[in-house]
């Protein structure tokens, strides 16, 4: 269940109640792609930074250990020893990633595996079916991410085939809820790519046809365009998306995305950017993005961010965590991304609360500032 608690123009403060917890919203799904955070961080960890929700992906983990291993092991959230709700990502964004590797048919996608290069079929049914199997909260519908830039023709006849491949999903979850069987929710996906007439006609049909969704999210964006298309493409589709339902940006982005995405009624996000960023010395601060190799770094005495109160600050300094670097230790990435986890979730509690009070405009602006200064 979903209750909006507050809103400041299109920005929204609710929270969703799922069968593995309530989860407050605005909120960023840290990305555990094959059940774990790169960068060598446990469940434990995902605690401390103040995670709400965990991203795992269906296709990686299809691939290794396999669904029927991890539903022999309890199912996700036991295997990693996760207390809190999981999405899975459909294995959809394989259909745009691994382009050169797999062929599109009505009937589903054939993958060359990425590891051993042997065939795999995944259509709707067998993307639900593997993502029930993990024991996901939040199963998404199996989609086409399509590329940027792409003909407007290809974009109305991949859109065309999602709103297929989506009743299929339904139909099969709803097989499943019949037959006594554990039944995750299910969030469907809007594609268009920057073409926002598709978007919002996309939009209604998924309205119109969908009633019984858990969430909507919007597919196919920041995958090479500029932010002010997708900002364009916010702009006009979200307000036809139901506002008694999260909704839910994929893939995206930096902090300043996320500020946009939420004033525009965005409540869902995920990313690697704070992992991946974390792995390579980039660390965020309330003062901007900062590089550890800059030899600047190399005696400061201070915290990564001194406003902030997650571990790695109060325990260390940039001149350490530079030296870590420069010696290629693993515990250099460790910290940096727990950091940059924590930054995102902390951000995200910054947002909440501005929103119970009415200061969201204005934090937003001067959030903006800060880094724009850096």
């Amino acid at each position: 269940m979903y209750k909006v608690l507050t809103t400041q123009g299109r920005a929204k403060r609710a929270q969703f109640t799922t069968p593995h917890g309530t989860v407050q919203t605005p909120v960023f799904m840290n990305v555990a792609t094959a059940a774990a955070i790169k960068g060598a961080l446990d469940a434990g960890d995902l605690r401390d930074a103040g995670c709400q929700l965990a991203l795992c992906n269906t296709y990686h983990l299809h691939l290794r250990p396999g669904e029927d291993v991890v539903h022999e092991m309890g199912g996700l959230r036991r295997f990693m020893g996760w207390d809190g709700p999981v999405l899975t990502d459909s294995g959809g964004f394989q259909v745009y990633s691994l382009a050169k590797l797999r062929k599109i048919k009505e009937e589903g996608v054939t993958f060359a595996s990425h590891i051993d290069g042997r065939r795999i079929f995944m259509g709707p049914e067998e993307s639900m079916a593997i993502q029930a199997a993990l024991g996901t909260t939040i199963a998404m519908a199996f989609d086409e991410c399509p590329p940027h830039p792409a003909e407007r023709k290809y974009i109305e006849d991949s859109v065309a085939r999602t709103t297929r491949w989506l009743a299929r999903c339904k139909d099969y979850l709803a097989k499943r809820e019949t037959e006594g069987a554990y039944t995750p929710l299910l969030f469907g996906i809007n594609q268009g790519g920057i073409y926002t007439d598709i978007r919002i006609e996309h939009a209604k049909q998924l309205v119109a046809n969908c009633h019984q969704l858990a969430g909507y999210a919007l597919g196919g964006l920041a995958v090479g365009e500029s932010h002010e298309d997708m900002y364009n493409v916010l702009e006009a589709t979200v307000p036809h998306l139901p506002q008694d339902k999260p909704t839910y940006l994929m893939g995206v982005g930096t902090p300043q995305n996320l500020l946009e995405a939420i004033e525009r009624g965005v409540d869902f996000f995920d990313c690697v950017l704070p992992a991946r960023n974390g792995r390579h010395g980039h660390l965020y601060t309330s003062q901007g993005k900062i590089n550890l190799f800059n030899a600047v770094h190399e005696r400061a005495d201070i915290p990564i961010d001194p406003t902030c109160d997650c571990r790695v600050c109060a325990t260390h300094s940039r001149a350490y965590l530079r030296h870590l670097f420069k010696a290629k230790e693993l515990l250099a990435m460790r910290l940096a991304v727990m950091h940059n986890l924590h930054f995102y979730n902390h951000l995200m509690q910054q947002v909440r609360n501005a929103l119970d009070v009415g200061t969201f405009d204005a934090f937003k602006k001067s959030q903006l500032s800060a880094w724009d200064a850096d």
